[in-house]
């Protein structure tokens, strides 16, 4: 069949029309504009094609946050396949895993995950891999050579929608592949159009400015919150990690008028050297979106004290996305919630019985949502556990209501110590802990106890070069603003909390860190 001639693709017509020599992509090494990237994205759907990759496969992208994973993500969305982002801090067999799980058709990773990349295609078997670049590592072909032989004016098929499928973290077990609906394979690229218009009204999301991605675009808020603004007309500038001193003269310098961050790195700015925090000016922003855990009410407010009132809070996970928002006038006047219901979600708050409770009272959380709800690939049973109708779902999260219909989190159902009977909730004790000038992480779970089930322990990570470490000051710290069935009967101290890069703790890795014989009381 003779190629045909290339349309730009759907999701980026508008923006190559409008300005095609406009920025829209920039990272340490370049920029794109709009007109470079559209050509970009004719080449990758180019290269899926030659490797074999058709409507209905999926493609794995292991890249650090660089151009080519935007690149690769928006070929995929327009010739029908499943992308499939992979955490780059994975091991070779967890990897595999993930690929053999989600059917992998072709594998792309860049020079430094090359080694790992290589050996997990090789364990899950009859995936391709190749490596972003001009030359090849570890055996893998390079991808730049494939690119410049396709035609980035022709296509040998017609534009068809893709989708996401974004693994959860496995925090505590094997990952799940999530397909929640933003995306659907084979829909009409007018429901994605619809979604950036709700995005927009509902999130804020930006037709204009400049967009800082900062975290691990693998992970779902960090790349919904930089894939929607520029597919929406923002410019996306990239930055591969976070250091706090950095982001702060990069927002400035790149004026940056949004970002996504969590509280942990709130948390690292706020103890950055006074100097270095005097110095950034701050004033092209327009609106910090942030969620990924629970904030510090003490770290939220200096924030607020300091960049003004640009943060925009969120209750979200990736199986349904955004559920909840407030802004910093609202959060003023209700600390410590994460906000209200957005159209067209409504939040229920219900007992072990699927019983719907009142205002104040403490609950599993649900979320009703007409005519959507979400599935875990391969995975019926959870995605049945996760359900409590149709289109009534959770993610995993136990709180309550106020009069005004505001919700506040307690912490993880999952995740709840059972001590003596009565319910300790982990996210209230890290909130305390993280309050002492000594702290700087802090992880609250529950150990074994033969007399009440389970012992509250805390995980703590001390402050380089901070004064008194010693946990009785910690327990006294701990008395004064919790009751006392809450307060850690045991502790331990590690060099690092294993966390992911979006502030999720590693429990397993807590767990095989922290043994029973290691506690001190």
């Amino acid at each position: 069949m003779m190629p045909r001639p290339q349309d730009p693709p759907v999701l980026l017509a508008a923006r190559l029309a409008e300005a095609p020599d406009a920025p829209a992509l920039a990272d340490e090494g370049g920029v794109l504009t709009w007109a470079q990237l559209v050509e970009r994205v004719h080449r990758w759907r180019g290269l899926l094609a030659d490797a074999g990759v058709t409507p209905g496969d999926a493609v794995a992208l292991m890249l650090g946050n660089r151009r080519e994973a935007l690149e690769a993500l928006l070929a995929c969305l327009h010739a029908g396949v499943t992308a499939v982002p992979v955490n780059w801090h994975l091991t070779a067999p967890e990897v595999a895993y993930v690929l053999a799980d989600a059917d992998v058709r072709l594998l792309v990773v860049d020079p430094a995950r090359a080694l790992v990349g290589a050996k997990a295609a090789a364990e899950a078997g009859t995936v391709r891999a190749i490596v972003t670049g001009d030359s090849a590592v570890h055996a893998l072909p390079p991808a730049e050579p494939l690119l410049a032989a396709t035609d980035g004016h022709t296509s040998p098929s017609e534009q068809e929608c893709g989708q996401l499928m974004i693994y959860t973290s496995g925090t505590t077990g094997r990952p799940k592949g999530v397909l929640n609906g933003l995306f659907v394979t084979g829909a009409p690229f007018s429901r994605a159009t619809r979604l950036l218009e709700y995005a927009s009204e509902t999130l804020g999301v930006p037709a204009d400015g400049r967009v800082l991605l900062v975290g691990p675009w693998y992970h779902s808020a960090q790349l919904f919150f930089a894939l929607l603004p520029l597919l929406n007309g923002a410019t996306l500038v990239i930055r591969e990690r976070f250091d706090p001193a950095e982001a702060l003269a990069t927002i400035d310098a790149e004026r940056i008028t949004e970002c996504h961050l969590v509280p942990t790195q709130f948390v690292r700015l706020l103890r950055l050297d006074p100097a270095v925090r005097a110095a950034f000016s701050g004033t092209s922003l327009r609106r910090i979106w942030h969620g990924g855990g629970a904030c510090p009410p003490d770290v939220k407010h200096r924030m607020i004290e300091w960049w003004g009132p640009v943060l925009v809070e969120y209750y979200a996970a990736t199986e349904g996305g955004v559920v909840t928002l407030i802004d910093s006038a609202d959060w003023l006047a209700h600390p410590g919630s994460v906000g209200r219901a957005v159209p067209p979600n409504r939040i229920l708050v219900v007992d072990d019985d699927g019983r719907e409770l009142g205002p104040h009272q403490q609950g599993r959380i649900f979320i009703r949502r007409p005519g959507r709800g979400f599935r875990y690939h391969n995975a019926a049973e959870k995605t049945r556990a996760a359900h409590l109708a149709p289109g009534v779902f959770t993610y995993g999260e136990v709180g309550h209501l106020d009069d005004d219909g505001y919700l506040y989190l307690t912490g993880r159902a999952q995740n709840m110590i059972v001590s003596g009977g009565v319910n300790v909730y982990p996210a209230e004790i890290e909130q305390v802990l993280l309050r002492h000038p000594d702290v700087r992480d802090a992880v609250a779970l529950g150990v074994p106890d033969e007399e009440y089930g389970e012992r509250v322990a805390a995980v703590v990570e001390w402050e380089p070069g901070g004064g008194q470490r010693s946990w009785s000051a910690l327990d006294a710290h701990c008395r004064s603003h919790l009751a006392g069935f809450k307060v850690p009967r045991s502790w331990r101290s590690v060099d690092v909390v294993p966390r992911e890069p979006t502030g999720k703790v590693r429990l397993d890795q807590l767990r095989t860190l922290c043994g029973d014989d290691r506690w001190e009381r």
